[in-house]
């Protein structure tokens, strides 16, 4: 995204926020694309046959963004962390509501690594993900948020970097070690199932 779509970005945020629907009306096709994108990142890691579409995913963030009033909006960064948290909620709620979650549900159980790789074959149990995404949340929230932001958003390290405001190489020490924790506590709730 150029620099000046990212300031056009905020400044439409600071005048949404503000109470200025058109600018609201005025975000919306600049941020779909992006949105767009990161829909796409979190749909490639659902299993297949997921009855939930890219579409629907960036309508269903949307809708809630635009229920966010009280929001402070800081910057385009900071509307695309929101973003990827939300999309990430829904997911989840998603799974749990088709209870496909249920240890298996048909879904092949994967290691950290070969699901951090984008490809149908490989799909996530978001719900166990979750649960171990919150409990890192608890220890260091930090790495919860990069893991969130580069796993769930799709995000590069220096877009991470941005949002967290925190240096690249903060990022890549972060990811490697939340990635490592997440393993080991995913393991442990493999372990526990058998």
């Amino acid at each position: 995204m150029t620099g000046e779509s990212s300031s056009e970005i905020t400044q439409l945020l600071h005048a949404w926020r503000e109470g200025d629907q058109l600018a609201l009306e005025r975000l919306t096709p600049v941020v779909y694309q992006e949105l767009h994108r990161m829909a796409r990142h979190y749909m490639a890691r659902e299993r297949d046959g997921h009855t939930l579409q890219t579409t629907a995913l960036i309508h269903e963030v949307y809708l809630r963004l635009v229920k966010t009033q009280k929001l402070e909006w800081q910057d385009r960064a900071h509307f695309f962390a929101v973003s990827a948290q939300l999309m990430r909620r829904i997911l989840t709620d998603f799974a749990r509501s088709r209870a496909y979650q249920k240890r298996g549900g048909g879904a092949r159980q994967v290691s950290l690594d070969e699901a951090l790789t984008v490809s149908p074959e490989a799909p996530v149990d978001l719900v166990v993900l979750e649960q171990a995404l919150t409990r890192l949340g608890q220890t260091d929230a930090r790495k919860s948020k990069v893991v969130e932001l580069r796993f769930f958003g799709g995000m590069t390290v220096e877009e991470t970097a941005e949002v967290l405001h925190i240096s690249s190489e903060t990022v890549m020490r972060d990811w490697s070690m939340a990635r490592a924790w997440l393993q080991r506590e995913l393991d442990a709730d493999m372990s526990r199932e058998t």
